[in-house]
Order: structure tokens, then C-alpha cells, then sequence
């Protein structure tokens, strides 16, 4: 019997120690219930009961919630998707900001798509079909320069 009671006071000075630990390290934004000081006496003066308050009540949790309760990924919170362009507005020609729309980013989408047609465009050269960059005179089976990476010809 005396065995069993140093074991399970041993047991009890372990989960005290690390409860102490983590509530004087946990970070301040998620301790739930109290205050970090009144924690830290709570799981000091009120064995075993403090200890697993603290587990149960005060640790708080890991991840960022909804008011439904459920965790969000970062790419659908809109508040954070909103902070990563410059507060979600565009300048406009006059130098003022005005807010980000879906028009803005439909017309943007436009002119890349149209910049890039051009581009192509421009690439193939009339009667090539589609074989820009590469020199006619050159045969096929031939390495030459480029052809193989890594490989330096004297």
C-alpha cells in the first residue's frame, strides 16, 4: 500500500509540474476561463482538481475557428484573403485606392489573356506551323549546343 501511494503522489507532483509548466508558457491569447495568475494558483493550491481544470478548461484551442465552431483554412477566410493585396484595393489612374471587385479582376484577367495571345501571336512566323525558335537548317539527330543539359561540347 505504501507503494501505491508514493507512486500515485509521485504521479501527482508529475502533472502538477507539467500543468504549471504549460500554463505559465502557453501563449496568453488562448488560455480560456481565467487569467494566467489565477491559473497558476488554482493548479498550485487545489491538488489534482486544479490540474485537470486547467486540461479541460483552461487550454484552449490549437486552431483559429468560425463563430460555428469549425477550423478555416487560410484560402477561405476572407478577412486574410483581403490583407494579402495591399488591403484588397486597387489604384487607379487618378492615384486614389478603391475597393478590389470582381469586375477589376475579370478585366485584369482579359488583358493577360489577350497579352498572351499576342505573344504566341508574335512567336510563329507565317508557314512555320507552330515550330517558333527552331533553326530549319538544323537535322534533328544531330546534339548540337542546348540539346543536352549538363553536357559542355569543346
Amino acid at each position: 500500500m505504501p507503494k501505491l501511494l508514493i507512486g500515485l503522489g509521485l504521479a501527482l507532483v508529475i502533472l502538477t509540474v507539467y500543468t504549471l509548466v504549460d500554463c505559465a508558457v502557453f501563449d496568453r491569447n488562448r488560455i480560456r476561463g481565467l487569467p494566467r495568475w489565477v491559473w497558476i494558483f488554482v493548479i498550485f493550491l487545489v491538488p489534482l482538481i486544479g490540474p485537470l481544470l486547467w486540461l479541460l478548461v483552461g487550454h484552449g484551442r490549437a486552431t483559429p475557428t468560425t463563430r460555428s465552431g469549425r477550423s478555416v483554412a487560410p484560402d477561405d477566410d476572407l478577412d486574410f484573403l483581403r490583407g494579402l493585396n495591399g488591403g484588397g484595393s486597387l489604384k487607379t489612374d487618378s492615384g486614389e485606392n478603391r475597393p478590389y471587385n470582381d469586375k477589376d479582376q475579370q478585366e485584369r484577367i482579359r488583358r493577360m489573356e489577350q497579352d498572351l495571345a499576342d505573344l504566341d501571336k508574335n512567336d510563329q512566323a507565317p508557314g512555320t506551323s507552330g515550330t517558333a525558335g527552331v533553326d530549319p537548317t538544323k537535322k534533328k539527330n544531330e546534339p548540337g549546343e542546348g540539346d543536352q543539359p549538363g553536357r559542355r561540347d569543346a
